[in-house]
């Protein structure tokens, strides 16, 4: 089940890479580790306190392999401090033997006091953008096309970023929040133009409303404070 299937085109397996997805104990990250792992890929799976969750995960990907060898991983980090996301590729290289070729970043946080511009402190400010913008960028491109070891040099690399499409609606109260992702899809652009020939993609992705855990329990607005800003459901699937 969790390797790549014989009507999987050739061009999209992904067998025997290595993938790091981020926030990937729960909602968007969990479908794609789980998706990646249907391809063929190994998977480090990242929580930051829940880590029962993301040992179910693991354990999903694991149960559906035919030879018995473990495909998954399960790693405690903070992706906005240096040294834990270090640690990730750290951990993938150790239980893998190989480097990195796929990280997706799926981690996030939101603002859920829902403040104007004006009343948003310094503080929210800071704790927003320091997640978002902090996650070690250029260290983990680095990573990806150089290597860790003298003399070679990667030719295959992917980097997803999730953003919102918040983005696109610009909502009022949710200002902190949507500019970090903003600078995430800014910062995404320019990295895909700067990887230009090394045979590393950057793309970046922006779901809608999506019935996560974080969307469900109030830390993102809800279903129906969306629509009363005009984002009606003949724009957005819910699921």
């Amino acid at each position: 089940m969790m390797a790549a299937t014989t009507t999987t085109p050739a061009f999209l397996t992904l067998q025997d890479r290595v993938a790091i997805v981020t926030g990937s104990s729960c909602g968007i990250g969990k479908a794609i580790a789980i998706n990646l792992a249907s391809l063929g890929a190994k998977l480090v799976i990242n929580y930051t306190s829940n880590k029962e969750q993301a040992e179910l995960v693991a354990k999903e990907i694991t149960s559906g392999c035919v030879d018995g060898i473990p495909r998954a991983v399960v790693v405690q980090a903070d992706v906005s401090e240096p040294v834990h996301v270090k640690l990730l590729f750290d951990e993938a290289e150790r239980v893998f033997g190989s480097q990195v070729h796929v990280f997706v970043n799926s981690a996030s946080i939101a603002d859920s006091k829902y403040h104007t511009i004006a009343n948003t402190s310094v503080e929210d400010f800071d704790r927003i953008f320091r997640f978002f913008n902090s996650v070690n960028l250029p260290r983990n491109i680095l990573m990806l096309q150089r290597g860790r070891k003298p003399g070679k040099t990667r030719r295959w690399g992917r980097i997803i970023w999730l953003s919102s499409s918040l983005e696109g609606l610009l909502k009022p109260n949710i200002a902190t929040y949507t500019a970090s992702k903003a600078v995430v899809e800014t910062m995404t652009k320019i990295l895909a133009k700067e990887l230009k020939g090394t045979g590393i993609t950057a793309n970046c992705v922006a779901p809608g409303p999506t019935a996560t855990d974080m969307f469900l329990t109030g830390t993102l607005p809800t279903w129906e404070a969306w629509q009363d800003q005009g984002c009606g459901s003949s724009c957005w699937v819910l699921g």
